[in-house]
C-alpha cells in the first residue's frame, strides 16, 4: 500500500538553500514536501529521477500576467520554464482598483507600457471588479497551472483617486495621498503582496503619454509606503531612471525607513551609462548597512528586443512599402516581399529607421546591434556576427540581409537586439550583478511585451548560461538555484516555498540538466480577439510539479491546474528539519 502521494527517486537534489547537491529521494503529500533523503515508503506515483537534477520550482517575482490570468488558466511562457509561482502587478501597472470610466485608460497604459494588444485586453478582461479585493476574487475563481500573487499598482491607484489630474501627472494633494494610501493598505490586507510604481520615461501609454506615476513626488510615494507599513506586511517595488541618483535613493530610503517594508528596484547595465549600475548597488549596500531592507532585481541575460515580420517591430516598419503590407496576413507579406519590385522599393526607401515611443524602437535601424536569432538563441552574441558585420563580409547591404533573414521559414525568421546588460559585446556585468549579495534574479516580464520580448525563459538561461555553458564567470549551480527559488521567494515574503525540505510547498522540477535548452521563440495568435504573442519552449524539463501535481511532462502541459492565488506573505514551515541538513543521502 502506498505511503506517499508522490516520490521522486534518486535524483541529484539541489534543495534551494545553497547546500551542495546530493543524491536523494523527495516525497510529497498533501501539497507539501514530507521527506527528503532515503524515502522507504512507496509512492502512489513514483518518478525515476536517476541522473536528473531535482530542484524546487522557480519563483518569478517580476511578471505581468495581470490580464492574462483573468482569462487563461495556463500562465505560459513562465510555466514552460520550471516556474511554479509568479508575482504580477509590477511597474505600477495593473487593472485594479478601477472606476468603470477608467477601463480604457488602464488598457492604454498596459498596452503601451507592456506591449499587450489593446484588442485582446478589451475582449479578455471581464471587469467584474472595481476594488482590488474583488480583482483578487476574480483571479481566485479561475484555476491556474501555477501559483500566482498580485501587487497593487500605483498607476491604477492614481487614476482611481485623482482622475484626469492623476493622468496629467499633477501633484497629489494630502487628501489624494491619504486616499491612495488607504486603498493600498486595503489591497494589502485583502492579499496583495505589496505596492509597485514606475518612474521611467520608457513607460508610456499607447497614446504616447508618460505613465501617470512618472513624476509623483516624494510625499506621495512615502505616504503610500507608510500606509502599507501600517499593515505590518507587504513589499515595495520601483522601476526608475535614476536620473538624479542621490536624490532618488534618498527618497527610496525614506520609503523604507517610514514604512518598515522591504523595497526592490530594477537594475540593468546600460552601454550609455557605464558603471551606473555599480553606483546603484553601492547605495543599496549603504542602506543595508543601516538596517534598511533593499534589493535589486537583475536579468540573467540582455534585456533584448525581438524583431520579426509578425512582431511589433522590424527594421522596415517606418517605410511606406511596409505600411501598405502591415495589416496583411503573414503569408501574403512574405509573398509580396519576395517580388523583386517590392523588395527593391522597400530597400530603396530605407533610411535611418526609428520607431519613436516604442520600447527599443529607436534602435531598429542599428544593424551593428542586430543579430539573427537562431535556434537555440545565442543571448551573448559576438559583435562580429551582427548583421552589419556579416553584410560587410558578404558585400551586401545590412538591410538586404535583414530582409532575407526575416522572410526565411515562411516569414518566421527573427532578429535580436540586445540593448541593456550586453556591454562591449559581453555579459560580464550581468555576472557581477548576479553574484552580488543584495540582488535577486528578476525582470522576466512573463505575460508582457508579447510582440517584442520573450523573457519568461530567464530561469532557464540562468541555469544554462551561468551554470553550464559560459566559459568564464560561471556561478555554482547550487547558488543559482538558491537565487531563483529561495531568495526570490523570500524577497516577496513567500517563505513557504523555494526549498526542498519537509513542510515546504511541494513545487518540484525534474530536469535533464545536460540537455536543458531554451528554444527559439515563435509567434502564436491565441490571445483574445486573435491577439498575437511570443512563446518559447524548452527542452530538458522532464517533470514540473505544483503542490505535488504534475502540470508539465516532457515539455507538454498535462491539463492539470493545481495553481492557486497566494494572498499575502507566507511564513516558513515550523517543526521540520532544517533545510539542507537532512541526513541519509540515498
Amino acid at each position: 500500500m502506498a505511503e506517499h502521494e508522490l516520490v521522486i527517486r534518486a535524483g541529484r537534489v539541489v534543495d534551494g538553500t545553497g547546500a551542495p547537491a546530493r543524491t536523494a529521494d523527495v516525497a510529497v503529500d498533501g501539497g507539501l514536501v514530507t521527506e527528503v533523503g532515503r524515502v522507504s515508503g512507496r509512492g502512489r506515483r513514483e518518478v525515476d529521477a536517476d541522473g536528473a537534477l531535482v530542484i524546487p520550482g522557480f519563483v518569478d517575482i517580476h511578471s505581468h500576467y495581470d490580464g492574462q490570468a483573468t482569462w487563461d488558466s495556463e500562465l505560459a511562457p513562465s510555466s514552460s520554464h520550471g516556474v511554479t509561482t509568479v508575482v504580477m502587478g509590477n511597474c505600477g501597472v495593473g487593472f485594479a482598483p478601477v472606476h468603470e470610466h477608467d477601463h480604457e485608460r488602464l488598457i492604454e497604459l498596459m498596452e503601451g507600457v507592456e506591449d499587450i494588444p489593446g484588442a485582446a485586453l478589451h475582449e479578455g478582461l471581464s471587469w467584474e471588479w472595481s476594488d482590488f479585493a474583488a480583482y483578487l476574487n476574480a483571479l481566485e475563481a479561475r484555476p491556474h497551472d501555477i501559483d500566482l500573487a498580485a501587487q497593487v499598482p500605483h498607476g491604477a491607484l492614481r487614476l482611481h483617486v485623482m482622475g484626469e489630474r492623476g493622468a496629467a501627472r499633477e501633484a497629489a494633494t494630502p487628501d489624494d495621498i491619504a486616499e491612495m494610501g488607504r486603498l493600498a493598505a486595503e489591497a494589502v490586507e485583502a492579499g496583495a503582496l505589496g505596492f509597485t510604481t514606475s518612474r521611467t520615461r520608457n513607460h508610456r501609454t499607447s497614446r504616447g503619454e508618460f505613465t501617470p506615476t512618472l513624476t509623483a513626488e516624494a510625499d506621495e510615494l512615502v505616504g503610500i509606503a507608510e500606509a502599507v507599513g501600517t499593515t505590518g506586511r507587504g513589499v515595495l517595488q520601483v522601476v526608475s531612471d535614476f536620473v538624479d541618483l542621490d536624490a532618488e535613493f534618498a527618497m527610496l530610503r525614506t520609503m523604507v525607513e517610514r514604512s518598515g517594508r522591504p523595497l526592490s528596484v530594477s537594475l540593468a547595465a546600460s552601454p550609455a551609462a557605464s558603471g551606473h549600475w555599480r553606483r546603484i548597488l553601492e547605495h543599496i549596500e549603504e542602506a543595508a548597512a543601516d538596517g534598511l531592507e533593499m534589493r535589486a532585481q537583475v536579468a540573467p541575460r540582455p534585456v533584448g528586443i525581438i524583431l520579426g515580420l509578425d512582431c511589433t517591430l522590424n527594421p522596415f516598419m517606418t517605410t511606406r512599402v511596409w505600411r501598405d503590407l502591415a495589416d496583411r496576413p503573414l503569408a501574403e507579406k512574405v509573398a509580396r516581399l519576395h517580388r523583386p519590385e517590392t523588395r527593391e522599393a522597400l530597400l530603396a526607401e530605407m533610411g535611418e529607421a526609428r520607431a519613436e515611443g516604442l520600447l527599443g524602437g529607436r534602435l531598429i535601424g542599428r544593424f551593428d546591434l542586430l543579430f539573427e536569432l537562431d535556434d537555440p538563441p545565442d543571448y551573448e552574441p559576438d559583435p562580429a556576427s551582427s548583421l552589419e558585420a556579416r553584410a560587410a563580409r558578404r558585400g551586401v547591404g545590412p538591410a538586404e540581409l535583414a530582409l532575407d533573414i526575416l522572410c526565411a521559414d515562411g516569414g518566421r525568421g527573427l532578429l535580436y537586439l540586445p540593448f541593456l546588460n550586453w556591454v562591449d559585446g559581453s555579459l560580464d556585468a550581468v555576472g557581477e550583478m548576479l553574484a552580488h549579495p543584495r540582488t535577486v534574479p528578476g525582470l522576466a516580464d512573463g505575460g508582457a511585451h508579447v510582440g517584442t520580448i520573450c523573457d519568461g525563459s530567464f530561469p532557464t538561461t540562468l541555469l544554462t548560461l551561468w551554470g553550464r555553458d559560459r566559459e568564464r564567470g560561471r556561478l555554482p549551480l547550487e547558488d543559482l538555484v538558491r537565487m531563483q527559488c529561495h531568495d526570490t521567494a523570500r524577497a516577496v515574503g513567500l517563505e513557504d516555498r523555494g526549498v526542498l525540505a519537509p513542510g515546504y510547498r511541494g513545487d518540484v522540477v525534474v530536469i535533464d540538466f545536460d540537455h536543458l535548452t531554451a528554444r527559439r521563440p515563435y509567434v502564436v495568435h491565441d490571445l483574445p480577439a486573435g491577439g498575437r504573442r511570443l512563446l518559447q519552449d524548452a527542452e530538458g524539463y522532464l517533470h514540473t510539479f505544483v503542490a505535488g501535481v504534475e502540470i508539465r511532462a516532457g515539455g507538454e502541459a498535462t491539463g492539470e491546474y493545481p495553481g492557486r492565488l497566494v494572498r499575502g506573505p507566507r511564513p516558513a514551515p515550523t517543526g521540520g528539519a532544517a533545510p539542507g541538513t537532512d541526513a541519509g543521502a540515498a
